[in-house]
């Protein structure tokens, strides 16, 4: 393990006050807004609310956000020939702009569809920058920027790699723009955070990265010195009335990185102006600082960017590090007296060691940053060796049903693929909770609930982490659909804010107070893995049980169109599994980890995956079991990737080809791992699922779940 030190070496910046550096920082320091009424896509009842949106964007094949995505990725990486280990992005919308402009023209191409997913604006980075490594994808809401950041800083101390661009993105979008308007909050005069007069947001768009490294660059922009996370576990969009969430973020970044509140000499406040928002984000800072140092929030100027705010604002940071800026409240002429904080109504040319910077998001998603000045404060602790992540409960759902159903199905050799009844995914949870949820969020509760109890903890898991492909399916199809019906007049508020990916992970929250990091990843069919590559960076020794949970729906309309393992003619399928994993070597218990992932899939990586497994020797003295999850979209390349990695490994063992059981849904390696679990506990295969017919024995022997096609993953199931 390494120490601390993670330093700025490149920063690329897209926002409505301009491209670049240069240019953020000019507007900044002319107090400048970039707030104006909407013009990137026409509306059927104008006026237009303000909004604040990148002008002069190159054309592009790509979709919106994936081209604000590229080109910070280029500014970030100007200068540097060495590609990253990794580049994780937070992001929202991925192609959803162009989904809409599709749907409204009544495109039935599942083709032209295939920008959709979350997961293909990190690949997209990943591939423009030669990174050899992983590509992930985190979407909590507003705060995901933020806490992609915040998972590159844990890889980056953990010694997992030492290059990695990360950072968010997001277009605007009608589901965004709307939404918000459904809300009401959207300030018809354009954000004023903590301003008294206050009323609410407007929606931005935007992206920025940062290159982070622990090797020190000839002139770092400064360092990422701490991180802290948390959920408020309070409400699916409204804050905590008492910003507790938002200062146990702070309060865990100060402790990260080893400052105290005297230390801090400039906030970053999230400052929506939202009235809510402001008044919990106060409350928090006056909880934590008894004299706060100088703040303002840059909201009234960037407008809301969603996905790329934390991402915008940690360059923001930079600037004040290295250009001695601390840029205005723009929008706030007069402070709010009930806040009892007054910002900053002037850009104020002042140095900063230390800057804080907050994001919260829907779901109650908080994430703080804390950057300084290179060098100037003491290394954070180094991280030491860490226990497994042992596996205390878990259970899974198919088309089959719970664990015990979908076991007995496959004893008899039968598929379990296909998607249950609501009312038999929702029996176990009460009626009062589930009572306006859909399919998705019933799914992740449903899961979550049965491994809690699966596990027979006193202690409720602190953590979430949750893996989705597609997130809330049937919650996005309704509010655009309801806006189609109702002339762009009336969407529900409701599904609005349960279209959000995370929004099953912050329901999980709420149920269960688990108010530590709560963190959804959206990796397409490597999702669970991305979950579980989170948790294992994220939770430390003294870290509290955590939930673990891949999960996806199928929908009629949406499935067919954005997952193109869904094949003409083919049957839907959904489910997953959940895990409670507790970061303990606990006799009795399985243990699961993520050896290796790479979305690099050219020459070279299957050498790369056997040395990461330990070599030819350990993969053949200690696993009893492989299974291969091949989508269908990739079956060509997943099947030759699998035959590489038999004849050079040179591994004969039982092969299950796990999605011939459960279906094709983006979650099914969730599946997997539970069902794999469950072998190890029984000791033998099922003979059902081997081709000699007679069960395999499996005590002593490890399980390996290969994921393969467009990305190369491994999760290392061992027994008790």
């Amino acid at each position: 393990m390494t120490a601390g030190n993670v330093y700025i070496a490149g920063v690329g910046i897209i926002s409505p006050l301009g491209v670049g550096l240069a240019a953020t920082e000019q507007a900044l320091r002319n107090n400048r807004s970039a707030i104006q009424p909407l013009s990137l896509f026409s509306l059927q009842n104008p006026p237009a609310l303000p909004a604040a949106q990148v002008n002069n964007l190159p054309a592009s094949n790509l979709p919106r956000t994936h081209t604000l995505a590229l080109a910070a990725a280029r500014q970030a990486m100007q200068g540097w020939a060495q590609p990253p280990d990794a580049v994780i992005m937070g992001t929202t919308t991925g192609g959803l702009l162009t989904t809409e402009q599709l749907l409204t023209a009544e495109v039935h191409d599942q083709g032209q569809y295939c920008y959709h997913g979350l997961t293909t604006v990190a690949e997209a980075v990943a591939q423009q920058v030669h990174c050899p490594g992983r590509a992930l994808t985190v979407s909590t809401a507003c705060s995901s920027g933020a806490v992609a950041l915040s998972l590159a800083l844990r890889m980056l101390q953990a010694g997992q790699a030492d290059w990695i661009l990360a950072g968010g993105a997001d277009s605007l979008s009608h589901l965004t723009y709307f939404g918000f308007h459904s809300l009401q909050l959207v300030d018809p005069e354009g954000s004023r955070p903590f301003d008294a007069r206050r009323q609410g947001m407007s929606v931005g768009e935007g992206a920025a990265l940062l290159l982070l490294t622990t090797i020190r660059p000839d002139k770092p922009l400064g360092q990422l010195l701490g991180a802290g996370l948390s959920c408020d576990a309070y409400h699916p969009a409204a804050p905590h009335p008492q910003g507790k969430g938002a200062a146990m973020a702070m309060q865990a970044a100060l402790d990260d990185a080893a400052l105290t509140t005297g230390d801090i000499d400039y906030i970053n406040l999230h400052g929506t102006g939202t009235p809510d928002n402001d008044l919990a984000e106060a409350k928090a800072i006056r909880t934590l600082f008894p004299q706060p140092p100088p703040l303002s929030s840059i909201k009234g100027a960037t407008g809301h960017g969603l996905a790329a705010a934390g991402a915008i604002e940690a360059v923001v940071a930079t600037i004040a590090l290295t250009h001695d800026l601390l840029p205005a409240n723009t929008g706030c002429r007069l402070p709010d007296p009930e806040l009892q904080l007054i910002p900053l109504l002037q850009p104020s040319s002042q140095s900063a060691a230390a800057v804080l910077s907050n994001s919260f998001g829907f779901g109650g998603n908080n994430g703080c940053l804390l950057f300084a000045q290179p060098d100037v404060f003491a290394a954070p602790p180094t991280r030491q060796h860490r226990a497994p992540l042992s596996i205390v409960g878990c259970a899974c759902l198919s088309g089959a049903g719970n664990t015990e159903e979908s076991l007995a199905g496959l004893m008899q050799t039968q598929t379990i693929a296909g998607m249950l009844p609501l009312e038999t995914i929702s029996a176990n949870l009460p009626a009062r909770t589930v009572r306006r949820l859909k399919r998705f969020p019933r799914l992740a509760l449903a899961l979550a609930a049965a491994a809690y109890t699966d596990a027979g903890l006193e202690q409720t898991p602190d953590s979430v982490f949750m893996g989705s492909g597609w997130g809330a399916l049937s919650e996005t199809y309704d509010f655009l659909e309801k806006l189609r019906q109702t002339n762009e007049q009336f969407p529900s508020p409701t599904d609005f804010v349960g279209s959000v990916h995370n929004s099953a992970a912050g329901q999980i929250a709420i149920t269960y107070n688990a108010t530590g990091a709560n963190i959804t990843s959206s990796g397409g069919d490597y999702s669970f893995e991305q979950a579980l590559l989170a948790a294992d960076s994220l939770l430390d020794d003294h870290s509290a049980p955590a939930f673990v949970i891949g999960a996806d729906e199928g929908h009629a309309q949406f499935s067919p169109l954005f997952d193109p393992s869904i094949l003409p003619g083919s049957s839907l399928a959904d489910g997953g599994g959940g895990f409670c994993l507790h970061r303990k070597e606990l006799p009795g218990t399985c243990q699961i980890r993520v050896p290796f992932y790479q979305n690099d899939t050219a020459a070279g990586a299957i050498d790369k995956l056997i040395a990461a497994l330990g070599g030819k020797q350990t993969l053949l003295s200690d696993y009893g079991l492989l299974m291969a999850g091949i989508p269908a979209a990739a079956d060509k390349a997943g099947r030759e990737q699998l035959a590489e990695f038999l004849s050079k490994s040179m591994l004969n063992i039982p092969l299950v080809y796990y999605r011939q059981f459960t279906g094709q849904f983006a979650s099914a390696s969730a599946v997997a791992a539970v069902l794999a679990v469950q072998f190890l506990h029984r000791g033998e295969l099922p003979s059902g699922l081997v081709a000699a017919g007679e069960p395999t024995a499996l005590t002593g022997k490890k399980i390996l779940i290969l994921g393969l096609g467009t990305a190369i993953t491994a999760m290392a199931v061992s027994g008790p």
